[in-house]
């Protein structure tokens, strides 16, 4: 039996024509797809087809807007240097920032904490009331409400 190795690339998406405060619900299929086709433009038949075994989009949090993609092990190469030439999903133009490649989920959502921790940090900043800076950091920080399963439902 052979083992596969998984990378786990952890993504920022950055819309410009969309407000920070307003979450942003996106469908992992539509992630999924548009990495693929851009692999496919940038690293042609053979890209694609290292990639899509094992590729899948596995979390995104609504209103920080990061997203964690896996892929095997070796094509994940393909991957990360393909995300920085992705312009638009759907029809919204968007800029994919890599943040982060770990091995395992567990250090992806390590690294996720310290980031929304710093996230939280500078938005606290701007918020009045205890009320605001708790139920920002409740919808920040809870990774079980934000999972991307539970968004497609809510788009579906």
């Amino acid at each position: 039996m052979v083992r596969f190795k998984h990378r786990y690339i952890t993504v920022e998406l950055i819309l410009p024509k969309v407000p920070e405060y307003k979450p942003f619900y996106l469908k992992s299929h539509i992630l999924s797809e548009t990495i693929l086709e851009k692999i496919q433009q940038v690293h042609g038949d053979f890209g694609l087809a290292a990639v899509k075994n094992g590729f899948v989009a596995k979390y995104c949090n609504e209103n920080t807007r990061i997203a964690i993609i896996r892929s095997r092990h070796g094509p994940h190469r393909f991957v990360t240097s393909s995300l920085p030439f992705i312009t638009k999903i759907g029809k919204l133009d968007v800029i994919l920032k890599t943040l982060h490649v770990s091995a395992t989920m567990k250090h992806s959502f390590k690294f996720i904490q310290k980031h929304q921790r710093s996230y939280l940090d500078t938005v606290w900043s701007k918020l009045r009331t205890d009320e605001e800076r708790k139920a920002l950091e409740e919808a920040v920080m809870n990774f079980t409400k934000t999972d991307i399963s539970i968004n497609i439902e809510r788009l579906g």
